[in-house]
This record gives structure tokens, sequence and C-alpha cells, in this order.
């Protein structure tokens, strides 16, 4: 050997991991299955995150399906709402009443249950609040009213119905709510 030239031995930290697990198949071993565990678990992570996006795109697109139309249902409520309306601003029913008008409130209350009842067999439900409990989710207060007759925050009258498609809320009921009498106040007439 020349001067330049020098000889290293392999000693046990010069090797490379790689070789070392080579000699010791044991260790080699339990590397391996800390490897297939850390493996399972990702896959196991990944797997439940693709049911997790199967479920919740499932959801997506069956609310897609039953609140598509919401847009359309909210105008044609709308018309529903004046066409009852048309008909309460009609005179009452009377014996007297000319056979016009008789015939004029009997079509546009036929119209009307029919408009309805085809509102309902596409989902789209009505609910007269009037008498219920006030429930913020589903009702507007337009104004209080004092009570005696009623417990407070009970809807005392409903100047339009409660709308929903599939259960969710189209449009509030617009309502009139009790509310307690104010306390008597006592006049001091001494003076």
């Amino acid at each position: 050997m020349t001067e330049h030239t020098e000889q290293h031995e392999n000693t046990p930290s010069d090797i490379a991991p790689e070789a070392q697990t080579a000699e010791d198949p044991a260790l080699r071993v339990e590397q391996l299955e800390a490897a297939l565990q850390e493996m399972k678990d990702r896959w196991l992570r990944s797997e439940a995150e693709m049911a997790n996006l199967r479920a919740r795109t499932k959801r997506e697109v069956e609310d897609a399906k039953l609140y598509a139309v919401q847009k359309f249902a909210k105008d044609v409520v709308e018309a529903a709402e004046n066409l009852k309306r048309g008909i309460d601003s009609l005179p009452k029913r009377s014996e007297n009443e000319p056979e016009i008008v008789t015939k004029l409130r009997d079509g546009f209350e036929g119209i009307e249950r029919s408009f309805v009842a085809l509102l309902e067999r596409n989902h789209i439900t009505r609910t007269d609040p009037t008498g219920a409990a006030f429930d913020a989710n589903l009702h507007q207060a337009m104004a209080e009213q004092e009570s005696n007759e009623h417990p407070p925050g009970t809807v005392l009258q409903a100047w339009s119905q409660t709308w929903q498609l599939n259960g969710r809320l189209l449009r509030p009921g617009m309502v009139v709510v009790s509310k307690a009498p104010a306390p008597a106040v006592a006049v001091d007439r001494t003076a």
C-alpha cells in the first residue's frame, strides 16, 4: 500500500442503515411491520374520508333535488296568497246576494282549493299559525296586541300563512302576537 491510500475498515457506524437491517432480520421485520401499520392507518383514513365525501355528496344531491325549485316555489306561494286575499275581499255570503257574486266566489274558491292541492302534491304546504305559540323560525311578528284571553306569545291573527317546501321554510307567516296587558297604573286622587 502507498502512503496516500488509506485502508478503511467497515465499522458498524459506517455501514448504511439498509445494510445493517439486511444483517439483522428481526430489525428489518420490525421496520416492515411498522411501515405496514402506517400504510394501513393511511388507507383506513382515506377510506373514511371517501365514505364521508360520498355521504356529503349524496346529501347535497338530494338537497338539490328537493330544493331546486325553491325560488319558483316562493313565487307560486305569492300567487296563492294573492288569490286568497282576492277571495277574502269579496263581500260576505248573504241570502239575497246576486247570483253572479255567488258563482264568482264559488269559482275562485274552487280554483284556490285546486291550486293549493297542486302545491301540496309537490310538497309545498301551508299552515295557518292562528292560535299557535309564536315560533321565530316559522313566524314573523308584524304587531303585538294586549290580550287577557290568550297567554303571551300566542298568535292571535295571521295576515299570511306559513309556507314550507319539503319541511324547509319558504315564507314565514306574518302574524299578530299576544302580549300581557300593561299593569294598571294607580292614580293618587288624594291630591
